[in-house]
């Protein structure tokens, strides 16, 4: 059994423990949180800074690994998407290997769980040997009503290459399903004991004017890929309003991005009964669009809010501690202890985990994560995240 006492213990279930003790047993699993001394005969470890349990990426794309520092910053959604599949191919022992790579910093990052975005089955023995907890998200893209039986049932396919690990099928966006597409999920997600949705939402400006006018930049990005957009008519409001509706009751439902959706579009979706929880990514929002969803509009609205990285085709590094602290210098009044609850149990939560990961309560074995080089309980430059269990 191992002893760890710091200046404070997150254990994200209850209040911070200020000069909390942890104590985990030789598998990893919690024994006891408290501030209480503990026998003499146990060698207490004594850290500085926070103790809290590992981190949850509910968000990534690790097959686009390859990718880190190829897309331009800074340029648009539109031109990502371009520049995306421009690049994407590759040598598989390339994609391979930094997948590997990203698998293996996302650990040292204190990363204990993740929700990763799929397109192919690249990834399926880095996954059957990692460290990490993957649940995959088979993604089903065709915008196109006619292509939408052989769209799904690729992806139904892809997310049983995943098993026995834990996959669903999901649609990529608003924007690259259709409302015929949108109908089969509805109804494998019914049928299904479990299907968690992961839907990219509103990352630019352009995917309200496209859903809104039918107008903007989408027109082009159909264009450049030949994409027959005919069928489609304006539909008078944003995006995720028009999605919303389409979606079953039954699964758990991460909107993730959420660079431009607003206080409209929340209180509309709160009018339906779907389980929707919401993902941050600001070091890809930055990347790709230099801009921030307005977070703050989101708190204490009912919403499970959980913390994601993307994909290095559109950030610099996988490590949640490091979108806690983009968070933190935009928003200074997101205190840590509400970004320690994102980055940890909400994720948990949303996957499904939450009776094993996310807090430090005994029993579980969430992995332990130390944040040291805080300002009093502020992220800084200098923070860094250790990985203790």
């Amino acid at each position: 059994m191992k002893v760890f006492r710091a200046d404070y213990v997150f254990p994200v279930n209850a209040d911070p423990i200020k000069n909390g003790v942890v104590a985990v047993d030789d598998d990893g699993r919690i024994v006891s949180v408290s501030n209480q001394h503990l026998p003499d005969n146990l060698p207490i470890i004594q850290l500085e800074g926070i103790i809290c349990p590992g981190f949850v990426n509910t968000h990534c794309h690790l097959e686009l690994s390859h990718l880190l520092g190829k897309i331009t910053p800074r340029k648009g959604l539109i031109a990502f998407i371009k520049g995306i599949q421009a690049v994407r191919g590759a040598d598989p022992a390339a994609i391979t290997e930094a997948a590997i790579k990203a698998d293996h910093d996302m650990y040292e990052n204190g990363i204990v769980a993740v929700g990763d975005i799929c397109n192919s089955n690249i990834t399926v023995p880095i996954k059957a040997k990692s460290k990490i907890h993957y649940h995959s998200f088979s993604e089903v893209f065709s915008f196109q009503p006619s292509k939408a039986r052989e769209s799904f049932d690729k992806a139904v396919a892809l997310a049983g290459e995943f098993k026995p690990g834990s996959s669903s099928v999901t649609p990529h966006s608003p924007y690259s399903v259709s409302k015929e597409l949108y109908k089969l999920i509805k109804q494998y997600s019914d049928a299904a004991d479990k299907n968690l949705l992961s839907i990219h939402n509103q990352e630019s400006e352009e995917e309200n004017k496209f859903f809104r006018y039918r107008t903007g930049e989408f027109l082009d990005l159909y264009a450049h890929f030949g994409i027959d957009i005919s069928h489609f008519k304006s539909q008078a409001r944003n995006s995720v309003q028009t999605i919303v509706p389409l979606l079953s009751k039954k699964p758990e439902v991460l909107l993730v991005h959420n660079s431009c959706t607003n206080l409209k579009d929340i209180y509309f979706i709160k009018r339906f009964d779907k389980k929707v929880h919401f993902c941050f990514c600001p070091g890809a929002n930055l990347y790709i669009e230099n801009k921030l969803p307005k977070i703050e509009l989101f708190i204490d609205q009912g919403f499970n809010l959980t913390l994601g990285t993307d994909s290095l085709a559109s950030n610099t590094k996988l490590c949640i501690l490091h979108e806690m602290r983009l968070i933190q210098e935009k928003f200074p009044a997101i205190t840590i202890e509400r970004l320690i609850s994102w980055a940890t149990l909400n994720g948990a939560r949303f996957l499904g985990i939450d009776d094993e990961k996310g807090s430090l309560e005994p029993g579980k074995a969430p992995g332990l994560n130390l944040i040291t080089g805080l300002d009093g309980l502020r992220i800084t430059a200098e923070t860094k995240v250790k990985r203790l269990i």
